[in-house]
C-alpha cells in the first residue's frame, strides 16, 4: 500500500493467464476451493471502512437515483419504474426472510474477473470488496438453464466446503442478489454519464431500446423471485 500527494493505491505482482472457462469442470471444482479458501481467512473479521452490501445500498437508493437522474426514457418511465419496484419490493421480502452471517467478500466475482494462470485461478477487479453473503461470491458464477446451473452449483459448493462450511439457506439469496445487481448496475452507470468516456463505451445505454430490453429483463427476474431457490443435490445423498 502507497501513497502519492494524498492518494492511497496498491501494487501487485504481474500475472500473465487465460480467460477462466465455466464450463470446465476441473477449473470450475478449483475456483471453488479458491472461493472456500479465501472465505475461511475472510470470516475471521469484517471490513471497517467497507460498504456492506445492504439491499437498501444496492437497492433503494440505486432506484431512487435512478428516479431522479432522467436517464430512463421518458417513454419508458412508467413500465420501467413500475417493474423495478415490483422486483425491488420482493427482492428486499425474500431478503428478510433468510438472514444470515456476512463475511468479506470479493463482491464482483463474475467469470470475467477470474484469470486463469499457470497455478489456478486467479481473482482481478476487487473495487466492490463488502461485507456480504458468502453466496454472493459464488452465484455469478452460475450459467445456462436451471438444470445446468444446478450441476454447476454443486461442484463448486462441495469444493468449497474441503475449506469452509457454506449455510445452504443463503440460495435463497441468489436471486435477489441478482435483482439488487441489476438496479446498482443501471444506477452505476447513470452516476457516471457525465464522465465522456461512458457515452463513448456505453452508447447503448442513452437509446430507448436499452430501456425496453431493461423493462423485459427485469419482468422476466420478477417471476425468477417467485421460483423456488436452487438447492444441492450433494445434500441429499
Amino acid at each position: 500500500l502507497f501513497e502519492f500527494k494524498g492518494y492511497r493505491f496498491a501494487l501487485f505482482p504481474s500475472i500473465g493467464g487465460r480467460a477462466f472457462e465455466v464450463d470446465n469442470d476441473e477449473q470450475l471444482e478449483s475456483v471453488g476451493r479458491f472461493i472456500g479458501r479465501i472465505h475461511q481467512y475472510a470470516s475471521k473479521q469484517s471490513f471497517i471502512h467497507r460498504e456492506p452490501l445492504t439491499p437498501e445500498i444496492l437497492g433503494d437508493d440505486a432506484y431512487q437515483y435512478l428516479r431522479d437522474s432522467g436517464i430512463v426514457a421518458q417513454s419508458m418511465q412508467d413500465a420501467f419504474f413500475t417493474v423495478v419496484g415490483q422486483v425491488l419490493d420482493k427482492a428486499k421480502q425474500i431478503w428478510q426472510q433468510h438472514s444470515c452471517d456476512t463475511i468479506r467478500l470479493h463482491g464482483d466475482l463474475h467469470p470475467g474477473n477470474i484469470l486463469w494462470t499457470p497455478d489456478g485461478p486467479g481473482f482481478v477487479d476487487l473495487d466492490d470488496a463488502r461485507q456480504g453473503p458468502a453466496v454472493q461470491d459464488i452465484w455469478m458464477m452460475l450459467t445456462g438453464d436451471r438444470a445446468q446451473q444446478l450441476l454447476q452449483l454443486d461442484l463448486l459448493i462441495e469444493a468449497y466446503q474441503e475449506f469452509c462450511d457454506f449455510d445452504t439457506k443463503q440460495l435463497a439469496l441468489i436471486e435477489p442478489l441478482r435483482a439488487f445487481r441489476m438496479i446498482h448496475y443501471n444506477a452505476w452507470l447513470a452516476k457516471r454519464w457525465q464522465d465522456p468516456a461512458f457515452p463513448m463505451n456505453f452508447p447503448w445505454f442513452a437509446d430507448i431500446k436499452y430501456w425496453e430490453q431493461q423493462t423485459l429483463a427485469f419482468k422476466e427476474q420478477l417471476a425468477a423471485l417467485d421460483e423456488a431457490p436452487l438447492s444441492l443435490a450433494s445434500f441429499n445423498r
